[in-house]
């Protein structure tokens, strides 16, 4: 390099962009997520995936499953599981909201996305969703074609 280190870049947000074409989106709700060690560094320079991952109720607590966070490669301390389960930090009342409407029949807690705050908090937001069939799948498809050739002949002339 010529006498100045490159400066890493940051990411802000990680999606989980297969969750809005699985599930149908019924309502959202923000949660805080208990970290430990480096992998707020890890996650912070984008080594973070949310896809296959979900959440549970268990014993009055919701948990994060399958959340990807690499190891930081400087972390000399621990070693963590990659896809260990982290608690999601709600309120009382939030999760008992959630635990009622989870109890009906094939409805499911999937993360959206994960983002970070202007305080630098790191924030998971979890979808009560409904698994889409197939021809819902094709539907949606369908639908956001159609709307893209419509903005493009707009767009023409």
């Amino acid at each position: 390099m010529t006498g100045k280190q490159k400066q890493k870049q940051y990411v802000t947000k990680i999606l989980n962009r297969k969750a809005r074409h699985e599930y149908t989106i019924l309502d959202t709700v923000t949660a805080g997520i208990e970290l430990r060690g480096s992998e707020v560094k890890s996650v912070r320079l984008g080594r973070a995936s949310l896809n296959d991952s979900h959440a549970i109720v268990h014993r009055g607590e919701v948990w994060l499953e399958n959340m990807q966070i690499s190891e930081y490669e400087h972390n000399t301390l621990e070693r963590l599981d990659p896809k260990r389960s982290r608690k999601l930090l709600l309120k009382r009342d939030e999760i008992r909201k959630l635990q009622l409407k989870l109890h009906q029949k094939g409805l499911t807690l999937v993360p959206l996305q994960a983002f970070f705050t202007n305080r630098g908090i790191l924030k998971i937001e979890l979808a009560l969703a409904k698994g889409k069939k197939l021809y819902d799948k094709r539907e949606s498809i369908r639908a956001r074609d159609e709307e893209r050739r419509l903005r493009r002949e707009q767009h023409q002339s």
